[in-house]
């Protein structure tokens, strides 16, 4: 087994260069291939279809909703484990859930097939954050820009390969949603084998920050000494971690408002977001029942919101705003926007206006994505930005399963398709209400106090651009003006 870390001396030798390379561009190559599930698209199609003979509305109220439940049960225990266990064996995790979702998909035929696979599903989202966070224990903290680059293309990517690959295969070959099912299931069985070959880290954010050397044996004489020192110890060891530390600053984030207003962002429109995602495929098998699958265009438009939510995420690294000053505006706008496409997804008859309005759905919400990060990063140290960015995935995790609970599961209303996006399309109203009415509140402010003469003053535009990430900084500092 291969294991390495980062820090390695201050100038690596050529060789160990190569190798942390090589562990890079091997990861970027799992991250696309992990990625390459041409069914994925066309399972709802499949699960309709004659061949498995499920209803839609066994689909939409029994077997969609266990995803968000159990995104929400492992999502913590994987947070914490990737880190303790070194990213590696949470990859293989991922693998191994990938391989059990199409294993299901292609042989299984009952309603608790489904719901496991559903489950997988939940599994394969909560393990996404291994892939993000162990390329960044490959390089010193210059670099992490442009890995984290190289590793979200790679994703990206591989998801608009898949997604086009689908297309071909159904609308030009003819091959059949089992036959594309089963390609999935090879694709993935490749990405374990990959996953298994990946170098073990040495060191994490949180409880491996450090590698020790090897210690002297102690004698038999010390031994309970040592013990007893060991077991008093672990709990002021425990204080001063590097994660509790982390935890007692999070009360000091919530009171900037940038961050605050990103984070919530983050929660709420997120939790609208994936709604939306999870359900879009059953919608669109309501307003258009295709009976060949050749019609079935699902892969094609997965490509194109794909590469408009590439661009226009891209496009958000030159918008240069006071966004001190106009980010609620630009948040209201953009959610009201999504709110009015949410609108048309839910009236119309029309598929193809139902593809239009979802692909410009997603690539709003990418645009937002990068100035969120952004905004909560430019601040933060690289350990409490995950931290924060891992309570905000939960918290809107948590919102995800009450929201299905309540309008989706058999237990709950059990909305048709329709009606649910009608409710989200009332959601993304509501936050718009919010985001715009906290907008005027903010504008107004400045321009009265700048009339009173009172006003601050103020911060130059602000370009999405690299924040300062030299190495001090990155070891020193915890949070914003605090030290470790």
């Amino acid at each position: 087994m291969v294991e390495f870390t980062a820090g390695d001396g201050d100038k690596p030798q050529p060789q160990a260069l190569r190798r942390r390379w090589w562990s890079i561009v091997l990861l970027c190559f799992y991250g696309f291939v992990v990625q390459l599930k041409p069914g994925e698209p066309f399972i709802t199609p499949f699960l309709l279809s004659s061949e498995k003979n499920f209803t839609r509305e066994q689909v939409t109220n029994e077997i969609n909703p266990v995803l968000s439940y159990s995104y929400m049960a492992v999502l913590v225990p994987v947070f914490l484990l990737t880190d303790y266990l070194r990213y590696k064996p949470v990859l293989v995790l991922q693998s191994l859930s990938h391989v059990s979702i199409w294993l299901l998909v292609l042989l299984g035929t009952t309603l608790l097939q489904m719901q496991f696979m559903e489950f997988f599903y939940g599994v394969t989202m909560a393990t996404r954050v291994a892939y993000s966070s162990y390329i960044f224990s490959l390089v010193s903290p210059t670099l992490y820009q442009r890995v984290a680059g190289y590793s979200r293309a790679a994703v990206l990517l591989g998801v608009f390969t898949s997604s086009v690959l689908g297309q071909l295969c159904v609308s030009l070959a003819g091959v059949s949603f089992g036959t594309l099912s089963a390609i999935s299931l090879g694709f993935v069985s490749f990405g374990l084998l990959l996953a298994s070959s990946l170098p073990w880290p040495r060191r994490s954010m949180y409880f491996n920050k450090e590698v020790s050397g090897a210690r002297p044996e102690a004698s038999p004489a010390k031994a309970s000494c040592s013990s007893r020192v060991a077991r008093q110890g672990a709990l002021s060891r425990l204080r001063n971690s590097v994660l509790f530390q982390m935890l007692k600053e999070l009360e000091n984030v919530v009171k900037v408002p940038q961050l605050r207003l990103w984070s919530l962002w983050w929660i709420f429109n997120s939790t609208g977001y994936y709604l939306v995602i999870f359900y879009a495929h059953i919608l669109w098998n309501k307003v258009y029942p295709a009976t060949e699958n050749k019609h079935v265009y699902n892969g094609g438009v997965e490509a194109a919101s794909t590469l408009l939510g590439a661009v226009t995420s891209f496009v958000a690294g030159f918008v240069k705003i006071r966004w001190n000053l106009w980010s609620e505006l630009v948040i209201g706008a953009v959610t009201a926007l999504q709110a009015g496409l949410l609108l048309l997804m839910s009236t119309t008859s029309s598929i193809w206006a139902c593809y239009v309005a979802y692909t410009f759905f997603r690539g709003f919400y990418q645009f937002l994505v990068p100035i969120a990060i952004f905004q909560i990063a430019s601040s933060l140290s690289k350990e409490l930005c995950a931290l924060v960015f891992g309570i905000n995935t939960f918290l809107g995790t948590i919102l995800k399963t009450v929201i299905t609970i309540v309008v989706a599961d058999k237990r709950g209303l059990a909305l048709p398709v329709h009606s649910q996006f009608m409710v989200y399309f009332f959601y993304f109203t509501l936050l718009t209400v919010v985001y715009l009415g906290c907008a005027a509140w903010v504008i107004a402010r400045y321009y009265r106090s700048r009339r009173e003469g009172g006003a601050p003053a103020e911060a130059a535009p602000t370009e999405l651009t690299p924040m300062d990430d030299t190495a001090a900084a990155e070891e020193d500092q915890l949070s914003n003006g605090m030290k470790a």
